[in-house]
């Protein structure tokens, strides 16, 4: 009768752990998991006391964010509308209603809605408490 018990916990040690079990009331649909910003760039995260901040974004038609950088990662999902981030050296990302993406750091880079509606996207910054999530060339 003790073997049945033990084979029941060898197995349930071996089962891989999950975040969050997908349940008849709960369904988990991953969205990004990723080592390296979308231009491939390996991200790492800032010394410091760490702490996480969450923007809504939204941009109208035709919108821009202008030529900007993020010194510490950040993450975003866009919930309506379509995006094109572009980097310097002319590299595009398109980004749409439901994708998800892992920004570039320390990279100047510019969004601009590319669709025919507003843009609204949040993002997430695994930034350090008192540095910057976004910085401006020097003019």
């Amino acid at each position: 009768m003790r073997l049945i018990p033990a084979a029941l916990l060898l197995l349930a040690l071996a089962a891989p752990a999950h975040a969050l079990d997908n349940l008849a009331s709960v369904k988990a649909t991953p969205l990004l998991k990723t080592t390296t910003s979308w231009n491939g760039a390996p991200l790492s995260y800032p010394a410091g006391t760490a702490e996480i901040s969450g923007l809504m974004i939204e941009i109208p038609i035709g919108g821009e964010t202008g030529w900007h950088s993020h010194p510490v990662p950040s993450f975003g999902y866009v919930l309506e509308g379509e995006l094109e981030v572009s980097l310097q050296n002319g590299r595009k990302n398109r980004i749409k209603a439901g994708e998800a993406l892992a920004e570039v750091v320390d990279t100047l880079h510019n969004g601009r809605n590319v669709g025919a509606g507003p843009v609204r996207l949040v993002v997430f910054y695994a930034g350090a408490k008192g540095a910057p999530l976004t910085e401006k060339p020097a003019q």
